[in-house]
């Protein structure tokens, strides 16, 4: 039969053909037809024979063509075919397609659907043909019969795609429905449907099935509904993500981990591939993720981001026009989140109201972790985020060219840690990937070597984490550091010290870069510039502190302080040990050649030594020696010649031009430390050896030498120095110059001799009589010197050049003087304690270090580096000072001798403010250590059971010390009262309250006691003593009832705007007096407000944002206003309290100046902040179906009690301002008049403002009464005091009083005309 029918089919005309298929039964053709596709025969023929034999133009024929299309179909899906039988099978029924009537193409489409929604589907192959029947439907312009009524083929699609769509799906089958989709013509609402449905099946289906479905409908996404496609693959896996890190820190006794982490990663980063390929190939597609991510962020930068969307945005960097575009984005986000958490830090109202989220910062670095599995396309992104980071925001230049830098601890600025961020992101990318590793490293060494200008610290620090984490990885890198030595010599010294400390663990591992680092610095040695000869020498230093010589004491003996784990690969190998020693005695042959160059640079080597032999025990011989020599050139080796030290030698005279050959002062202060740390070290050690005695001779030499410039110094009067008083001081003459130099010089040795004296002393009365003798020669000479810098008017010489004395040194003086209650000591301590002048030195030097320590983060003088020795002594100092403090008061001390200058108690008490805030900002994770240390009761024993106390408790103990001595001064008469004192208590209080937990209200109401019950007079101690009140007030809960209380307080006893109002005095607060309550009290109280305002405004924006995320779905929006409730009442009982404050304040009869100026920039904020809460509710008054009654109330309240007040108040000011121009211009000078007028345009500019906020304010409440149906308008009256008409009268009055001057008529005509009504509405009040 079958032949027949192909042989009939070959004829030209059907109509045989046509006529054999009529006789033949229903069944058989079908039959025939399956058995020829099983068999794999010529089933394509058979096909097309058949179709050419059933015409659709024939109703037989088409319902023929009908059971042939229904059989196929089923055939195909059966399986049993061959894939190529079956493929062309699927081809000839889609090539006839479109033959079909309307309603049979209805027909068909309804099977495939039903057999979609029942899953009767087998293979899905037969799927291929849907799109080509809807695709024909489409076409159809006839109306065809769908269900009960009649649509037009269009329509019809449309009808059957919504029931697709709305039925369920297999999941085997998802993606090849969403395919077929992207071959049907769909209009936008149709490719919604689709979406939408293929989106919702994502939970339903494996993991590894949704990139290709992701796939299909980016594809897809081109047709329409780009933001939906997004929107959905975003937020699947964002919470994909969030669901997974919550198991994985959620509880162990989960056994099932729904997907293991890195499928759960790789299936992102082809995902995140599949969008970055789609919108390389379509731009909107980019342009609408930009947008959505952007949106997201308006209210919450948090809304939208999650380390998923993160991923892909750095991912579409890689095209490059998107580039700025994403990367400027994250950056605002990065810094906006910290800014927020800048915000909620310093808040309890906030802290309370919001809850606390994920910062962008973390889901960056997660980013980074994620990044391991092989998410390359995101590295690019991530390295070039993280330098725009570090750019953008590391520390900034300062004007005299020392930055601003804190430590990690305090850096709570978002831009110190948006710039950490960046390089914690590099850092952390770096461990991760190899492959970027070069391009990292190039990039800082480029701007460590770019930027010698501006502060690069961030990047060094950034570089020695590099190398710290992998020296043996960055070989082969090696050449790039190689290329950045070359660039030594034209850096700052700064900065050529932190690279060489950075690169220095290279160094070790790498020969041929420490080979090229010693050509470089040889070179640099013999520059022209004294910059680069100083880096040599720091270069040096370096080289010689870190290779050990074999015989070195260990680093524990050393306390050396890096820990570089496999840096000491080989080291310590014998041969290394020796090739060390030749190498560094090749180094010390260099650095003897400085000995001859610019006392700078002699400087840096002296300050160096000591370091070296501390780390290089076996160097000590070569640097004694070569400091003996350097010494005895300047040395009087006659026992009776006096002086005994050439100062002449130390002075370079060149033409007029003089200048200081020889630091003579460093030079014996280095060769006593070094002497010193060599009697205690190495001496002991060789006490069991014969050694050849003459190569230690030197120590003894050193000694003698000491011993002998002691004696003669204190024999030497001033004259022998030639600097007795009447010697020339002058900068203006050479002489003068030289007697400078000369007098520090003296000053300088008497220094380093009085502390080797101490050293060598053990507590015998005369060392501690020469000690006396050498300061009284250092005490007449810094006399002589101040009194002629006072004289000469300018503080030239009067920077008092850095103490020599060690900060070790210092510890065990001040533990001496104050502390040492050892019966064998007492005698000879009595000879320094006598000595008042000697004390207040001693404990002056202790505030020099301190504050040198805050500046720079380090102290001059050996262990001046090393953080762990100078937190060691800054414990004993602060021990010893706080126990003279507390023990001997001020006012004890006072009252017993008026000697000029500070007490010595003050001075401690100085001293321990200087010291509780470097601690804060150096040693912030050791606070607990300090605090145990400060308690002097401490037994060894007890140890062991406070080591549990917690550092509030310590911190209380602490605070109540100095609470204590604040009250006693308080309680004192008002002109005994010392202001000084009282304010560094006050620092100390606030520093010391940052310490504890914002949750213990004590410290609070003991503040607020002391306000409420002080008067003082005192403009500086008032302002300390509320900053603190409100520093711990903020941490507590909102300022605002404080406020309002102050604003009273004010009020009283400034007096009225209107002098014929009597204002009740509130007594709230004693500290608010006439002398303090303006500026003072004022302008602190305007910046609280202030900052409240801003809180409040971020609260309101926070709020827009969700509304404007909530409206795009209805539903939602109108559940979704019950969880704002409490913020929007907290926002209106602020701005409440807030009114009633401004309410006080613009009738107070503030001074011109800066309180009134405040005064009307706060009042403008206010109403902006009022505007902004009124255009939040038109945007919630339509779901939520009207406004709360606490706004309305607010509404009123502003109309009634601040709107006409302010009107009057501005009134007032220009009153005042027309005042000052009559009385001004009738009695003063030109110039006086013209100061005065400058100051009155600077305090009525923000009037216009105040005036366009109110009005603004105005315009926007009457869109919202007509929106709400409530008339929120009766409560204003509308003003009309602003049409600046010429009113005739008062412009009558104004010629006849003052016809002289044509300009004031203007001026004044035109205030006339501006305060008139104002004053009408203060009457009526």
């Amino acid at each position: 039969m079958d032949q027949k029918i192909l042989s009939l089919a070959a004829e030209k005309t059907a109509d045989k053909l046509q006529e054999f298929l009529q006789t033949l039964r229903e069944g058989d053709l079908t039959n025939l037809l399956q058995n020829q596709a099983v068999k794999g025969k010529v089933a394509g023929a058979l096909l097309r024979a058949i179709f050419k034999g059933s015409p659709c133009s024939e109703e037989a024929g088409t319902l023929r063509r009908r059971k042939i299309y229904t059989c196929c179909i089923q055939l195909v899906e059966s399986g049993d075919l061959q894939k190529e039988i079956a493929s062309e099978i699927i081809g000839l029924l889609m090539l006839e397609a479109h033959h079909f009537p309307g309603p049979l193409l209805v027909e068909l489409a309804n099977e495939f659907i039903s057999a979609v929604r029942e899953g009767s589907l087998v293979n899905g192959k037969s799927l291929e043909l849907l799109p080509i029947i809807l695709t024909a439907l489409a076409t159809k312009k006839e109306n065809l019969a769908y269900g009960k009524g009649v649509l037009s083929g269009e329509e019809c699609k449309k009808q059957l795609i919504n029931t697709l769509c709305s039925g369920r799906w297999d999941q085997q089958y998802v993606i090849q429905l969403t395919s077929m989709f992207k071959d049907v013509p769909l209009t936008a609402e149709e490719v919604e449907f689709v979406v939408e449905k293929a989106l919702s099946m994502f939970s339903k289906m494996n993991l590894q099935e949704i990139p290709p479905l992701v796939y299909q409908l980016l594809v897809l996404s081109s047709k329409g509904s780009r933001k939906s496609v997004l929107e959905g693959i975003i937020a699947f896996f964002s919470a994909l993500d969030k669901q997974h890190n919550e198991e994985q820190s959620g509880d162990e006794l989960l056994d099932v981990v729904t997907v293991p982490s890195g499928e759960l990663r790789h299936v992102e980063g082809t995902i995140i591939l599949h969008i970055v390929f789609a919108i390389k190939l379509d731009y909107e597609l980019g342009r609408e993720l930009v947008k959505h991510l952007k949106v997201g962020q308006q209210g919450d930068s948090n809304n939208n981001l999650s380390p998923f969307s993160i991923a892909l945005l750095l991912s579409v960097t890689r095209i490059q026009r998107f580039q700025d575009q994403v990367l400027d984005l994250l950056k605002t986000s990065v810094v906006k989140s910290f800014k927020d958490l800048q915000l909620l830090q310093g808040s309890k109202f906030l802290q309370n109201l919001v809850p606390h989220r994920s910062y962008v910062s973390t889901m960056i670095l997660e980013v980074v972790k994620n990044s391991v599995h092989s998410w390359d396309h995101v590295t690019q992104g991530l390295v070039e985020l993280g330098f725009i980071l570090m750019d953008s925001y590391g520390p900034k230049k300062v004007l005299d060219g020392k930055t601003i830098e804190t430590s990690p601890s305090l850096s709570r600025m978002p831009n110190q840690h948006a710039c950490k961020l960046g390089a914690n992101i590099l850092l952390e990318t770096f461990k991760i990937h190899e492959m970027i590793r070069q391009e990292i490293l190039e990039q800082v060494l480029n701007r460590v070597v770019t930027r010698a200008s501006s502060p690069i610290s961030h990047f060094l620090d950034l570089l020695s984490n590099i190398v710290m984490y992998a020296p043996l990885v960055l070989q082969s890198c090696s050449s790039k550091v190689t290329e950045a030595f070359d660039y030594l010599s034209f850096l700052p010294l700064q900065t050529v010290q932190r690279l060489l400390k950075a690169v220095q663990p290279l160094l070790k591992v790498s020969m041929s870069m420490r080979d090229c680092l010693i050509l470089v610095l040889r070179k640099a040695m013999f520059a022209n510039q004294l910059d680069a000869r100083k880096s040599a020498v720091a270069g040096f230093l370096l080289l010689l502190k870190n290779f050990k010589v074999l015989g070195s004491l260990s680093s524990s003996q050393c306390s050396q302080s890096l820990s570089v784990s496999q840096v000491h690969v080989d080291v310590h190998s014998h041969y290394n040990s020796v090739a060390n020693e030749t190498f560094c005695l090749e180094i010390m042959d260099s650095l003897r050649r400085c000995l001859s160059q610019q006392a700078d640079v002699r400087l840096m080597l002296y300050e160096g030594f000591y370091d070296v032999l501390r780390r290089n025990s076996q160097l000590a011989n070569s640097v004694m020696q070569t400091l003996l020599s350097q010494l005895k050139q300047f040395y009087e080796p006659k026992p009776d010649l006096l002086p005994p030290l050439k100062l002449e030698a130390c002075i370079l005279t060149q033409g007029d031009k003089i200048s200081l050959q020889e630091p003579l002062d460093y030079l014996l202060c280095c060769i006593q430390h070094c002497l010193a740390w060599y009697k205690n070290t190495v001496i002991p050690l060789q006490q069991g050896e014969e050694e050849e005695e003459e190569e230690e001779a030197f120590y003894e030499d050193l000694d003698d030498i000491l011993e002998s410039i002691t004696n003669r110094m204190i024999k030497s009067e001033l004259e022998d120095f030639e600097l007795d008083k009447s010697a020339d001081f002058s900068q203006s003459t050479s002489i003068g110059i030289k007697n400078n130099i000369c007098a520090f010089l003296v000053m300088g040795v008497c220094e380093v001799l009085i502390e080797y004296n101490f050293s060598i002393s053990s507590f015998s009365k005369n060392r501690f009589e020469d000690i006396l003798s050498l300061f009284m020669c250092y005490k007449k000479l810094s006399d002589i010197l101040n009194e002629k810098a006072g004289k000469a008017k300018t503080k030239m010489a009067n920077k008092t050049s850095d103490s020599l004395l060690s900060m070790k040194f210092v510890s065990s003086l001040l533990t001496a003087l104050f502390r040492d209650s050892i019966q064998s000591h007492q005698e000879s301590l009595s000879v320094l304690r006598s000595s008042n002048e000697f004390m207040r030195y001693a404990v002056n030097v202790a505030l020099q270090k301190v504050q040198q320590l805050k500046e720079t983060g380090h102290v001059s003088g050996p262990d001046g580096q090393n953080p762990e020795k100078i937190f060691q002594n800054l414990c004993d100092i602060t021990r010893v000072l706080l126990w003279r403090y507390t023990s001997i008061p001020t006012s004890v001390e006072e009252s017993g001798k008026k000697e000029k200058g500070k007490s010595i108690s003050l001075l401690c008490l100085e001293g321990l403010q200087k010291i509780f805030s470097a601690v804060q900002q150096f040693y912030q994770p050791k606070i607990q250590q300090f605090l145990r240390a400060l308690d002097v009761t401490d037994k060894e024993g007890e140890e062991r059971e406070d080591a549990d106390v917690s550092v509030t408790q310590r911190t209380a103990f602490q605070i109540r010390q100095f609470q204590r001595s604040l009250l006693n001064l308080l309680s004192s008469q008002e002109e005994d009262f010392n202001s000084k004192e009282a304010l560094l208590l006050v620092t100390v209080l606030t520093s010391l309250s940052k310490l504890l937990e914002p949750s213990s209200p004590q410290m609070l109401s003991w503040t607020s006691k002391i306000c409420k019950e002080n008067s003082r007079e005192d403009a500086l101690f008032c302002k300390s003593l509320m900053n603190l009140l409100f520093s711990l007030h903020v941490s507590y809960k909102s300022p605002v009832i404080l406020l309002r209380d102050l604003s009273q307080d004010i009020h009283g006893h400034l007096g009225d705007i209107d002098q014929d109002v009597e204002v009740e005095k509130t007594n709230h607060f004693a500290i608010v007096n006439l002398r303090t309550a303006a500026p003072t009290v004022c302008l602190l109280v305007l910046s609280q407000a202030e900052k409240v305002l801003e809180e409040v405004d971020w609260l309101i924006t926070k709020l827009k944002g969700q509304v404007s995320q909530e409206t795009l779905s209805e539903e939602a929006s109108s559940q979704a206003t019950l969880p704002n409730q409490p913020v929007e009442k907290a926002i209106i009982m602020q701005l409440g309290t807030l009114l009633t404050f401004f309410h006080e304040l613009v009738q107070t009869a503030l001074p011109s100046g800066s309180c009134v100026d405040t005064l009307l920039k706060d009042l403008c904020k206010m109403y902006t902040t009022l505007t902004a809460l009124v255009r939040y509710y038109l945007q919630v008054c339509q779901s939520s179906g009207g406004i709360p009654k606490n706004m309305e109330k607010l509404v009123k309240l502003s109309g009634s009690h601040l709107t006409p007040l302010c009107y009057s108040f501005i009134s007032y000011v220009q009153n005042k301002s027309k005042s000052l121009n009559y009385t001004g211009e009738k009695k003063e000078k030109p110039a006086a008049v013209a100061t005065a007028m400058a100051r009155v345009l600077r305090e009525t500019k923000p009037i216009p403002n105040l005036i366009f906020a109110i009005e603004q304010y105005e315009k926007f409440l009457i869109h919202l009464s007509k929106k709400s149906k409530v008339n929120l308008m009766q409560h204003m009256k509308l003003s009309t005091s602003r049409d600046f008409k010429i009113k005739g009268n008062i412009l009558d009055m104004v010629l006849r009083e003052d016809g002289e001057d044509e300009n004031e008529e203007g001026t004044a005509s035109e205030h006339g005309g501006q305060n008139k009504e104002p004053a009408k509405k203060k009457r009526k009040k």
